[in-house]
């Protein structure tokens, strides 16, 4: 598992899961909304701590600057 996400993306996904968290803890949203945002939610907190994205691999895709 090559790692494909560079600082900034894995910090606006941490941001994005605790934005979500914010307006569950607010009662902004709830019911099946929340359930999913909350998935999805756990899904960028886990890629950010693995800096692998794997819907990335089929386009190609990397935000991670190479190393010289």
């Amino acid at each position: 598992m090559k790692k494909n996400m560079g600082l900034m993306d894995r910090a606006i996904r941490v941001l994005a899961a605790v934005g979500i968290g914010v307006l569950y803890y607010t009662g902004q949203i709830n019911g099946t909304t929340a359930i999913i945002l909350g998935i999805l939610a756990l899904v960028f907190v886990a890629t950010s701590f693995l800096s692998f994205c794997p819907l990335y691999l089929p386009f190609g895709l990397s935000t991670r600057k190479e190393k010289v």
